[in-house]
């Protein structure tokens, strides 16, 4: 690091507020940090306490009614908004970058990826063809292979990991000071989200790129920063190492959200996750004292009254009157053991043979190839795997949007169920509801949500007149929800909310299996504890059973009962959560769960591409199987056989490569 030069980004008592009709909400409340060349900065909080406004702020893309009204911004030593216009766009064009969260909104769906990516060279000056060609290097460089065909494409065409990768590279194609990185894997399943890491941090090493990260995904920041700032409010209340802050925060805000990360042996069946109390303060008048004071357990006369300092603490900072004694934060997790039940040893969903064929069956593409699982009344069965692995068209044929393939079959409690939804009962159409990844789509906007409550209610149910009302007040009270919001819209609601309101709409109708598609990953930390142990309260009350579809491994550990691993369209590995964590593994099992550690190495994780095989005789897994055997793998492919009761995996080696050794009480499954 060159400490003569300028720093890479530079903001200095940064106040910045939003019109909102007559008056002005300030969002941002005299931020001040630093970030050294090369250096990895993570910024952290719940939404709405100010991240994105500051990332735009430094990029000078705020919207409309948004305004700088204090301090300054510099990148390598330029006052951001002092520059002309032709100097801003110099500025984004050679030193600072960002890459979105949605990757599929930042690239333009009317043109080509080569379109889209040589013109970064062109606006630096190079001619037409050597902006191709090095359009061609720079994905080479972001591990796309064959990147003549990707650049002949368009973005549609691209999974998610490949748009993002994209993206990257358009980001880092040039020589920049600063990439703002914002929730840049949300979405992604765990191996790829390790590989963009690495990649990410790879190019950033090699160039000597300065990063801002923002996120919500706490593992991630551990992962990548070398410092974290957290933000509360508008407010910077504690920075320092990343290590350091993580592992032992000196803020209660800092500590209640580490303390609302579900921990990889954590179970619902022990206790529930911690949750913050409260919500994030909205008015636009400042209240005196600590701006957390009224969410937190240490809060006493002091902090409501007196404004704390920004306290330097030998190379770190906390704004906490009372630091030293934030790990004596009250908890807030309650003992689940009153609340768990024994599993109903009913077989509430039976899938044999499940088999889906997208275009004719001779040539067409498998999704599903030959699924048997079991789902019992009450339980929790989490899928994982990558995407495309079958996950979301499994759901899809268990609501009836889609049918399967001929002779496969699926049973709902004891009644064959009709593929698709128009020729089910009622009942039946009633009884399997779902809770989709993002609200803002499943939720009508122009329905106030007493509206979009009373559909289900009447339609499924038959319930009307007052009698509907008081079960939406029951539905209001059974996901925490205070009746206030019944005459609101959805915009009007935070996500954490709006996730609330859809877990409402599918329990209306008093259904048996609930089928929900990553229902977390696009929340905070804390909102995300609220949802998953309000989904724990109620199979607890309801007895409901959940089909959880999610790539995040300590949600999946922390909800579920047992776990099926799905890998392009065959279950390799199933059992109890507890089997399926502790080993012995598949060798695709292995390499997620290794992807998504804490502890992961820079490029560790034992898949040798990131790219899927074609079909072939053997194991589908054998192209990427690191531990694959000539003349077996590659030439048949593996019965699922039961290592130890109820743990099934579907590989040749009688002595699994990761996990406890195989005892020898292996059998074919029946």
């Amino acid at each position: 690091m060159n400490w003569t030069e300028p720093p890479a980004l530079e903001i200095d008592g940064l106040n910045v507020s939003y019109r909102s009709g007559l008056k002005h909400r300030q969002i941002l409340h005299d931020l001040s940090l630093c970030i050294a060349r090369g250096e990895s900065y993570g910024l952290v909080g719940e939404s709405g306490c100010g991240k994105s406004t500051a990332a735009l702020a430094v990029a000078r893309y705020l919207p409309w009614g948004g305004r700088i009204t204090a301090g300054n911004i510099k990148i390598v030593g330029k006052d951001v908004y002092k520059l002309s216009k032709p100097e801003l766009r110099g500025l984004r064009a050679r030193s600072l970058a960002m890459v979105y969260q949605d990757p599929g909104r930042a690239l333009n769906p009317s043109l080509t990826v080569g379109r889209q990516l040589s013109e970064v060279f062109d606006v630096v000056g190079f001619s037409y063809r050597d902006s191709l060609a090095k359009a061609a290097e720079m994905l080479r460089r972001v591990r796309i292979q064959d990147p003549t065909r990707v650049l002949e494409q368009y973005p549609h065409q691209l999974s998610g990991g490949m748009q993002q990768r994209v993206v990257i590279a358009m980001a880092l194609a040039v020589g920049r000071d600063l990439i703002i990185l914002d929730e840049p894997t949300t979405g992604l399943d765990a191996t790829v989200e390790a590989e963009v890491l690495d990649l990410i941090e790879d190019l950033r090493r090699e160039f000597g790129i300065a990063v801002l990260m923002i996120g919500h995904n706490l593992s991630v920041i551990r992962r990548m920063c070398d410092r974290v700032g957290v933000l509360y409010a508008g407010t910077l209340v504690e920075e320092g190492p990343t290590v350091d802050l993580l592992d032992a925060p000196r803020h209660p805000y800092t500590e209640g959200l580490m303390r609302c990360l579900p921990k990889m042996g954590r179970s619902k069946r022990e206790a529930r996750l911690d949750t913050i109390p409260g919500f994030l303060p909205t008015s636009s008048i400042i209240a005196p004292g600590c701006v957390y004071a009224d969410r937190c357990g240490l809060a006493d006369e002091l902090c409501r009254t007196v404004v704390p300092p920004m306290v330097d603490l030998s190379g770190r900072q906390s704004r906490c009157h009372h630091h030293a004694q934030t790990p004596q934060l009250p908890r807030n997790a309650l003992d689940a053991t009153r609340q768990s039940r024994t599993l109903d040893p009913k077989i509430l969903v039976s899938i044999k043979d499940l088999r889906k064929t997208y275009g004719p069956e001779s040539h067409g593409v498998k999704v599903l190839n030959g699924i048997s699982l079991e789902i019992r009344a009450g339980e929790t069965l989490g899928l994982v795997g990558e995407s495309g692995s079958g996950k979301s068209t499994l759901a899809r044929i268990l609501l009836g949007l889609t049918g399967p393939d001929a002779g496969s079959e699926v049973v709902f409690d004891d009644a064959p169920l009709p593929a698709l939804a128009g020729r089910r009962s009622q009942e039946q159409v009633r009884a399997i509801q779902m809770v989709f990844q993002n609200p803002d789509s499943a939720l009508n906007r122009a329905h106030r949500i007493q509206t979009i409550l009373l559909r289900p209610l009447t339609r499924l149910a038959g319930i009307t007149g007052s009698q509907a009302l008081q079960q939406i007040g029951n539905l209001f009270e059974a996901v925490r929800l205070n009746p206030h919001y019944m005459r609101s819209r959805p915009r009007q609601l935070s996500g954490g909310l709006k996730q609330r309101v859809a877990i409402a709409r599918a329990f209306a109708g008093n259904p048996r299996l609930v089928v929900c598609d990553e229902p977390t990953s696009a929340l905070d930390v804390s909102v995300q504890a609220a949802i998953l142990n309000l989904l724990a309260d109620l199979q607890a009350e309801q007895n409901v059973a959940y089909l959880f579809v999610s790539h995040d491994l300590k949600v999946v550990r922390y909800l579920s009962d047992r776990i099926a691993v799905l890998y392009r369209g065959r279950v390799v590995e199933s059992g109890s959560s507890e089997q399926v964590f502790s080993g012995p593994n598949h060798p695709y099992t292995a390499s997620l769960l290794a992807a998504g550690s804490e502890d992961r190495q820079h490029g560790q994780y034992d898949v040798q591409t990131n790219m899927l095989g074609e079909d072939s005789p053997g194991c589908c897994f054998e192209s990427r199987c690191s531990h694959s055997l000539a003349g077996m793998c590659d030439v048949a492919a593996p019965q699922s056989r039961e290592v130890e009761d109820g743990h099934f995996i579907a590989c040749h080696l009688a002595q699994l490569p990761h996990g406890r050794a195989n005892d020898g009480r292996v059998r074919e499954q029946a």
